[in-house]
């Protein structure tokens, strides 16, 4: 009888233990696209777990969805879009909630690719560029042409912002058709449309292909379209939020980003 005693007392500490220390524990709940988002955060989820953090990590296939459900509350935080692209965001006025940065994690250098042409010279005369409607895109990408020389913009813009009627000079008379959802442009890419196609790394990462190797030219490091981990203001002082922007930025994972995608997804620390 004392040894069934004192079994049942083992067992009733056990679960006390256990529950305490899954009260101890706090999650954080972060939606994702999938590559190279959800891939990063997945690594960063046992060094948080040693902190006491439950990372549970939501991907999500349609970027579009992730702010409205950041700001619902639904997720503590997303990890898919750049700068100017959450500054768009938020002045479309669209939230109740004020969506803030709360640490930049790496760069994705957008890339020109072609079935058709193996350099941007090769393109001919009237050249037709398929591009994203996702519109703080098309600054990006136009600052892209620019800098390669086949196009130049008007002087005094903001080109994170400018659009196809800020062109000045366009001496190939290059077509830039910006009818595409992000995501397809991967696919339509394969299918050999258009002369050239423009494609956000993440989504050509996603369909198998190289950024560096595959596309035709590429954006530098020096661009400033930082991904960033996304949060509702104020919550990026959490302890939490905190944890994690270390862990993104230590060594480990920046090693990681550079490993696993040889330069096609860039880390940085800010």
């Amino acid at each position: 009888m004392k040894k069934l005693t004192f079994l049942l007392a083992v067992l009733i500490l056990s679960f006390t233990l256990a529950a305490c220390n899954k009260d101890d524990s706090k999650t954080l709940v972060i939606g994702a696209t999938d590559e190279p988002h959800a891939v990063i955060l997945e690594k960063a989820k046992p060094i948080l777990e040693e902190q006491g953090i439950d990372l549970e990590v939501k991907t999500f296939s349609k970027y579009e969805l992730l702010n409205p459900a950041l700001d619902s509350k639904d997720l503590d935080a997303n990890y898919f879009q750049h700068i100017p692209y959450l500054e768009a965001e938020n002045a479309n006025g669209d939230y109740d909630n004020e969506l803030v940065n709360a640490g930049g994690i790496h760069i994705e250098p957008i890339g020109i690719y072609s079935k058709k042409y193996s350099s941007l010279e090769e393109l001919p005369d009237g050249a037709t560029i398929l591009m994203s409607s996702n519109t703080p895109d098309h600054g990006r990408i136009l600052t892209l042409f620019e800098a390669k020389g086949l196009i130049t913009l008007k002087e005094g813009i903001d080109k994170t912002t400018a659009t196809l009627d800020d062109i000045a000079e366009n001496p190939k008379n290059l077509t830039f058709e910006y009818d595409y959802a992000p995501e397809l442009l991967p696919e339509i890419y394969d299918q050999g449309e258009g002369d050239a196609v423009v494609i956000n790394s993440n989504y050509a990462l996603s369909a198998g292909l190289n950024p560096k190797e595959d596309s035709i030219a590429i954006e530098d490091s020096e661009s400033p379209y930082v991904n960033v981990i996304a949060v509702r203001k104020g919550d990026e002082d959490r302890e939490e939020i905190k944890a994690l922007i270390n862990v993104l930025h230590s060594e480990e994972i920046q090693q990681f980003i550079l490993d696993e995608w040889g330069g096609s997804v860039v880390p940085v620390n800010e």
